[in-house]
């Protein structure tokens, strides 16, 4: 065997998503969030579009996420769906995190690969940054909701017209345990098709 399955399949399974809530003070190095991200770019990508992007907010960067998106969340939500709670996690994440990376995807120029696909890829590439984080002993979480898919949030973070924003990805080390969890067994999703 090439490499260590054992260790590959503990890394796989042990992946959760922990919120910025549960996040301690401690800073995340600017190194780990590189390697995080050279890790992503060795996603699967249809045609070699590579058509992830990522925009990284740290330090002083945060709160002028927090703002964005509390603001953003205001001005786009109407008033009889306006949770104050939603609001104030929108405020308050982005300033509990040791790191906060917008996850886009730039669409292809001829759009010859589906659009579908290109999600898909910058989905892997999600995964194989969740992958590394947990490697770390790191906690992260994939966000969505609030203004994540509106053109306001295209125009802040400075995409293209055929660009989307597809989340925000939290970072910070763990102050709990590490969670725990399960899964239903290969057999109540699996259909074994041999003739």
């Amino acid at each position: 065997m090439k490499y260590n399955l054992s260790e590959i399949t503990e890394v796989i399974k042990n992946r959760r998503s922990i919120f910025p809530e549960q996040y301690s003070e401690r800073k995340v190095a600017r190194e780990i969030i590189e390697k995080m991200l050279n890790n992503a770019i060795w996603a699967p990508t249809h045609g070699m579009t590579q058509p992830w992007r990522f925009k990284v907010f740290m330090e002083d960067g945060l709160k002028k996420l927090s703002d964005n998106l509390s603001r953003l969340y205001r001005e786009t939500t109407p008033a009889e769906k306006f949770m104050q709670s939603k609001f104030d996690n929108f405020v308050n994440r982005p300033l509990k995190s040791g790191a906060v990376i917008a996850i886009c995807m730039q669409r292809q120029e001829t759009e010859k690969i589906k659009e579908i696909e290109e999600v898909e890829a910058v989905a892997c590439a999600v995964h194989n940054m969740h992958l590394t984080l947990t490697a770390y002993g790191i906690g992260g979480y994939w966000s969505t909701g609030g203004a994540t898919y509106t053109e306001e949030m295209k125009t802040f973070l400075g995409l293209g017209a055929k660009d989307k924003c597809l989340g925000f990805f939290y970072v910070g080390y763990p102050a709990i345990e590490w969670p725990k969890a399960s899964r239903k067994p290969i057999e109540y999703v699996t259909e074994w098709i041999t003739e």
